[in-house]
C-alpha cells in the first residue's frame, strides 16, 4: 500500500462548495458514577450548504452525542472539553460565522435551535407532547420564532402539514399523536422542524422505529423537502442502507472518533479504514454468494477507561503492533478521502481484504455501471 501525507484537520475536505457548519476538534465528556465518560474524541468534519452529510457507526460510537451537542441538548452532566462549532448563515453572508459552543443555551436555543438548525429525532412519541393536538404543538413550533397570530400560525400549520404528505391535514390538525400511525408522527415531527424555516436538518434515526416501506416513503420526504427548500442535512444513522439512498458525503465513526472521511463513492467503493469496510461486510446483499452473514467480533470499548493506540484495535484482524501503541494519525488518499490508520503508513504491510467485500464491491461498480449506461440509453 503506497504511503499517504498525514493532514492535521478537515480544512483538507474543503471544496468549492461553501460550509454551512464547521465541527473543529470536538471533544465532548460526560459525567457518570463511573467516571467521566469520553464520548466524542477530536471530531472535525464540514457540512457543505445543500448537501447531504451521514455519520454512521454503532450504537454508542459518539454520533448522537455529536449531534446534540450542536444543538445544545448535551445536558447537565456534559461537559465539553475542546473544540469549536461554527454556524455559517447564509441569509447574512458577509457576517461573520457564530461559535454555537460560545453561546450561552439561553441564546442557542433561542436564536439557533428550530429557527437556524432543527432535529428530527428516532422515536416521534418521546418528540411530540400526547396530551396536545398535533394542530397546537405545530402553532407553538411557529409562535415561539416568527411574529405571527394564531389565525395566520394555523394556516401555516395546515400547510406544513400538507407539505410532508398528510392528506387530510385539517383533520389531523386536530387529533392527537395516540391517534396516529408511526409513519403519520414521524411526518408530524417533520412539519414542526420545518416550522421556522431552518438551514440545517438534523435526523437521527429517524426511520429506526419505523418499518421498511414506510422507512423508504420517510426519506423520499426528507430528500423532496431538501431539494424545494435547500436544506443542508446531517443523517446520524448505524444503516449503511440508508447512507446509500441520502449521501453526498459520509463520515464514519468510531469510539467517539471520526476513523474515515469521503464523498459516498469514497467510502462505497473504495473503502480503507478496517472498521468501514468491516460495516460495509455486515450489510446484507442477495447478490453474495456466501450462506453466513459477517459479524463485527469483538465489543466497542469502555469510553470511561483512557484509549491506548488505536481503539479498534482490539477488534482488528489486520491490527499492527503499533495499533496497540499509538494513535494513528490522518492520512488523505484524495482531497476528499481521509482515513484514520496506522495501515497507511508506508512500511504497514499489504492486507488480504475480506472477500465477501471484495465481491460486494465489484458488483456495486457493475451495478453503477449498469445504471450509467441505462441513464445514457
Amino acid at each position: 500500500m503506497d504511503a499517504q501525507a498525514p493532514v492535521s484537520d478537515s480544512s483538507a475536505l474543503s471544496s468549492a462548495a461553501q460550509p454551512i457548519l464547521t465541527v473543529s476538534n470536538l471533544a465532548v465528556s460526560f459525567r457518570t458514577a463511573r467516571g467521566l465518560l469520553r464520548a466524542v474524541r477530536g471530531v472535525d468534519f464540514e457540512l457543505k450548504r445543500g448537501s447531504t452529510l451521514a455519520i454512521v457507526g454503532e450504537s454508542g460510537s459518539g454520533k448522537s452525542a455529536t449531534a446534540r451537542t450542536i444543538m445544545g441538548l448535551g445536558g447537565p452532566h456534559q461537559q465539553i472539553d475542546s473544540g469549536h462549532i461554527y454556524f455559517h448563515d447564509t441569509h447574512h453572508t458577509d457576517s461573520q460565522p457564530i461559535d454555537l459552543l460560545a453561546l450561552s443555551r439561553k441564546k442557542l436555543i433561542s436564536d439557533i435551535c428550530g429557527q437556524k438548525i432543527a432535529m428530527i429525532f428516532q422515536d416521534p412519541m418521546s418528540t411530540l407532547n400526547p396530551t396536545m393536538s398535533i394542530g397546537h404543538q405545530i402553532v407553538e413550533a411557529i409562535r415561539k420564532h416568527q411574529r405571527l397570530r394564531r389565525k395566520a400560525s394555523r394556516e401555516l400549520a395546515v400547510q406544513l402539514l400538507e407539505e410532508v404528505g398528510i392528506r387530510q391535514a385539517t383533520h389531523t390538525y386536530k387529533q392527537y399523536p395516540h391517534q396516529l400511525s408511526g409513519g403519520m408522527r414521524q411526518r408530524v415531527v417533520i412539519a414542526i422542524a420545518l416550522a421556522c424555516n431552518p438551514q440545517i436538518l438534523i435526523c437521527d434515526e429517524p426511520t429506526t422505529a419505523l418499518d421498511v416501506t414506510i422507512q423508504a416513503r420517510i426519506l423520499e420526504l426528507i430528500a423532496r423537502i431538501q431539494r424545494e427548500k435547500n436544506l443542508s442535512v446531517i443523517y446520524i444513522t448505524h444503516d449503511f442502507g440508508v447512507v446509500a439512498r441520502v449521501a453526498d458525503e459520509v463520515a464514519v465513526m468510531y469510539a467517539g472518533q471520526l476513523v474515515e472521511k469521503g464523498t459516498a463513492d469514497d467510502i462505497f467503493y473504495h473503502p480503507v479504514h478496517p472498521y468501514t469496510c468491516a460495516l460495509l461486510s455486515c450489510v446484507p446483499d442477495a447478490g453474495i454468494d456466501s450462506d453466513r452473514l459477517y459479524s463485527i467480533p469483538g465489543i466497542p470499548p469502555d469510553l470511561v477507561y483512557p484509549i491506548q493506540g488505536d481503539a479498534f484495535a482490539p477488534r482488528n484482524e489486520y491490527a499492527l503492533n503499533i495499533d496497540y501503541e499509538q494513535e494513528p494519525p490522518e492520512y488523505r488518499l484524495s482531497g476528499t478521502h481521509t482515513v484514520r490508520s496506522w495501515l497507511l503508513h508506508e512500511e504497514a504491510p499489504e492486507l488480504d481484504v475480506n472477500p465477501i467485500l471484495v465481491q460486494r464491491l465489484r458488483q456495486m461498480q457493475e451495478r453503477a455501471v449498469d445504471v450509467a449506461v441505462h441513464e445514457q440509453d
